[in-house]
Parts: C-alpha cells; structure tokens; sequence
C-alpha cells in the first residue's frame, strides 16, 4: 500500500488558471469559482504557499475578473497560449524555480477539461501531486467539468473541495495561522 501523508504548506504551491472575464462569463458556476479562487489566494497568503496564475492569451481574453484581479496584484502572472500551463517557457521556468520542498500543487481556474485537466497531466508526467480544488474550477457545461475531473482523478491526481484542502493544511485548531484563517473560512458560510 503507498504511504500517505498529510500536506503541510512548504510542500504545496497555488496556481490560478485562467480565471478571466470573457471567459468566467461562460462558465457554469463561475461566482464559485471565482469566490474559491479568493479563498485559496487569502489562504495560501496566510500559509506562505507561493502563489502565481495563468492568463490565456490575455490580449483577446482580458484580465481576471475583478475580484481575482485585485488579489493578485504583486503576484506572477504568466500569459500564454498553451493548454497546458507547464508548455509555457515563463511558467516552466517558475515551476523549475520552486523551492525543492514544493512537490504538490494546487490548481484553481478554468476550464477543467482543457486547461486544468492539461495542466494537471503535465505536472504529473513531471513527478508533481495534483490537487485539484473541486469548487474551485469548472467549465462551460457540468458534463465537461465532470469529465475532467474523472480524467484527473484517473491519472492519480487528487480532487476535493477547498476546505477539505485547507483544513488539511492546518493540521489542527488553535494555532496562529488557524486563527488566521478562520475568519476566511466564516466568511465562506
């Protein structure tokens, strides 16, 4: 049986997909996603995970929505027209310059069967865990997005919702960075 261990922060690393206006405006559920999105990048603040995004093709597409936009100001954000994020020279080249303790990272965004589920492979074929944050992606239609979180999870990438994800990160209750974060989680509902 594979051994398993709980993630703990200096292993983990969040990555914004294409969290754009033109396109979130398509996109089934995209108040959740942009909401999880938000709650990933103020956690992962609280937590020191490094943080960086993806735009596609930004000069058609446009920027993040608004409320992403304005969480992201200061953090890399890599423009590329690749599929898989990891085909892009700049984001390659930030992944490969990641602390050697990073070795799982954490995908928010859309689409989920296109760009997540491409990305996800390529992280994967490159020795990294996937986590994808279930409430924090989507795609046009929920048959696609079902579709490709199947597909993750079918190449061992790991699927789950956002606060499963950071409760997990916690370890437990009581602690500075807990208390941080707990008015975030409130906030959700």
């Amino acid at each position: 049986m594979k051994e398993r261990t709980f993630l703990v922060p200096e292993n983990c690393c969040l990555q914004i997909i294409d969290v754009q206006e033109s396109l979130m405006a398509k996109i089934d559920g995209a108040n959740q996603v942009a909401a999880t999105t938000g709650f990933m990048i103020e956690c992962a603040r609280i937590l020191e995970i490094p943080i960086f995004g993806n735009t596609q093709y930004k000069k058609g597409l446009g920027p993040y929505v608004a409320s992403v936009e304005s969480l992201v100001s200061g953090l890399p954000v890599f423009d590329k027209v690749e599929f898989c994020g990891l085909e892009n020279k700049e984001t390659a080249k930030f992944i490969e310059d990641l602390p050697a303790t990073v070795n799982t990272m954490i995908l928010v965004g859309v689409e989920t069967h296109i760009c997540i589920y491409q990305t996800a492979m390529g992280l994967l074929d490159r020795g990294f865990s996937v986590w994808v944050v279930s409430d924090g992606v989507s795609s046009r239609s929920e048959f696609m997005h079902l579709q490709g979180l199947d597909r993750i999870k079918s190449l061992g990438g790991v699927v789950g919702p956002a606060e499963m994800l950071i409760y997990e990160l916690l370890g437990k209750a009581g602690t500075p960075k807990f208390k941080e974060v707990l008015p975030h989680i409130i906030k959700r509902g």
